[in-house]
């Protein structure tokens, strides 16, 4: 991939959301939630900070990550839909 966040901004790739309910049934893409789960496969350097030094990044690539539910932009690349989210909109890791 060709992508470099900057600053305080991370690269997600969506997680796979279950194509069928627990029961069985076939969940349509228009009602299925927005996720709010994913994988970081970019990160920018960190944050600026007021008085100029790099604060490093918290989160690094390969974390698995929930983050607010209406956070950051969507785009699509070859490789599927990604998120680009900054650090802040991160609310924490999910343990493997």
């Amino acid at each position: 991939m060709n992508f470099k966040p900057l600053r305080d901004r991370l690269l997600v790739k969506y997680s796979d959301e279950p194509e069928k309910s627990s029961g069985g049934i076939i969940i349509p893409d228009s009602a299925k939630e927005k996720p709010q789960k994913g994988e970081v496969v970019a990160s920018g350097p960190g944050r600026i900070t007021d008085d100029g030094k790099l604060q490093a990044m918290e989160v690094k690539v390969g974390n698995v990550v929930l983050f607010e539910k209406y956070a950051g932009s969507k785009i699509n690349m070859d490789e599927g839909e990604f998120l680009i989210i900054r650090e802040d909109d991160v609310l924490g890791t999910v343990e493997k």
